[in-house]
């Protein structure tokens, strides 16, 4: 008997390696490639169409965007914008999707030509798609063009590890290979910060509200930022294990809000072993507080390796992949494993996102309390559906604890008559 894995939403034709869902007209952009050895595996970026189908999430292919030569290994969304991380550079996309009219929708059912991969509709644009082009069929339209690409990275094997926005979407953060932190304007690309902020690669960068920046390498270290000044270094077993024969790194960095406090902030962060051991030691997430980085609680989350971390909107929930292929949602306060997939991939997960709480993640969410995709190297994305937790009404809880009283009351009057 096979090993039981979660829904496959979509299988691309190429490897995926980001992830990334636009809320307001619920696609999900799932992108990678085969790079530029001449493999025969494409390199694109997928947009796919979110829909409830008979009770059921499911996904379909609406655009193919051809990126060439280039794999896109990182991704993060603006709005209409994408941040793609190829190779050492970074290139900007823009892209708009709106519903069709009449006769128009009809008509472009009929001039699609057949895609690769499954869940495919009827009328869908080919793989490879020009700049500019647009996609058409039923009823959806979508339109995609290359804007500004800059390089990044400048190492000796140069490589864009992590890209993000700020927080309002005026600026765009890059780390790499070379160890730098490098700030861009959006959409123009002017370079306005530039600083050495690890002595090898950047694995992972996070941008605050207030415009700090997080930054974890494979020194060891996690820093804290204000423009290019060290504000303060993390650590996290200040109220957690020590292992001094095992040294750690920060693997990634998140922020997240505070439930209910609209300005309440929280940073996560995963910690994994440094060196692969035949024992392996367990990795952790360590939850801070998002205003002077002290460390909250940290709580081990397992053997297997951790390779990618998300939070959701609301900040209630966490997304984890492994290295071994495992996706797990934990939530944020406690720290408590709500969900765990074993060896769901059975590859490495390179990325997960979580369903929107806003635009249309209500609609597509269903009864469910939240959805978690994941995309791996095996070119699969797949769907992790958490079952909405029952809570026992407070009346009913008072109506139980009245009953027990009252029955308790009745079998000492048995057992020792004249008890009232």
């Amino acid at each position: 008997m096979g090993r039981r894995r979660a829904p496959e939403l979509y299988r691309a034709p190429f490897p995926l390696y980001a992830l990334q869902v636009d809320p307001s007209a619920g696609l999900l952009i799932a992108a990678g490639g085969g790079g530029a050895a001449k493999t025969g595996i494409k390199n694109g970026v997928h947009f796919l169409q979110l829909e409830r189908i008979n009770g059921r999430l499911s996904a379909s292919l609406v655009h193919s965007h051809d990126t060439e030569t280039r794999a896109t290994m990182n991704l993060a969304l603006a709005g209409d914008i994408l941040a793609a991380g190829q190779d050492a550079h970074c290139q900007l996309l823009h892209f708009q999707a709106h519903q069709q009219k009449g006769d128009k929708a009809e008509k472009a059912g009929k001039t699609g030509s057949k895609e690769q991969g499954p869940r495919q509709r009827k009328g869908a644009a080919p793989a490879e798609k020009k700049c500019g082009v647009e996609t058409q069929q039923e009823g959806l339209e979508l339109r995609v063009e290359n804007l500004q690409v800059v390089q990044t990275d400048f190492s000796p094997d140069p490589l864009q590890k992590v890209v993000c926005f700020n927080h309002d979407n005026t600026l765009l953060a890059t780390g790499g290979t070379d160890g730098y932190v490098r700030v861009w304007k959006v959409p123009s690309l002017e370079k306005v910060l530039e600083f050495k902020a690890h002595e090898g690669e950047i694995e992972d960068l996070a941008l605050g509200p207030d415009g700090k920046l997080v930054t974890v390498g494979w020194d060891l270290k996690a820093s804290v930022w204000q423009k290019d000044q060290l504000v303060t270094q993390l650590h996290w077993q200040e109220n957690g294990p020590t292992f001094s024969s095992t040294p750690y790194r920060y693997q990634a960095c998140r922020f997240g809000q505070v439930p209910d406090q609209p300005a309440g902030l929280r940073l996560f962060t995963v910690q994994i072993p440094h060196k692969r051991l035949r024992q392996p030691p367990p990795c952790y997430l360590t939850a801070w507080d998002g205003s002077n980085f002290l460390p909250l609680r940290t709580k081990s989350c397992g053997h297997e390796v951790i390779s990618c971390l998300n939070v959701s909107e609301s900040g209630t929930f966490l997304g984890l992949g492994t290295v071994t292929g495992s996706v797990a949602i934990y939530i944020a306060f406690s720290l408590q494993c709500l969900y765990y997939m074993r060896e769901s991939h059975g590859i490495v997960v390179t990325d997960v996102a979580f369903l929107p709480e806003k635009g249309r993640g209500p609609e597509l969410l269903g009864s469910h309390e939240t959805a978690l995709f994941s995309v791996a190297v095996d070119s699969r994305c797949q769907l992790h559906l958490l079952p909405s937790r029952r809570s026992v009404p407070v009346w009913l809880l008072l109506l139980v604890c009245v009953g027990l009283i009252v029955v308790t009351i009745l079998l000492l009057q048995s057992a020792f008559p004249g008890f009232l």
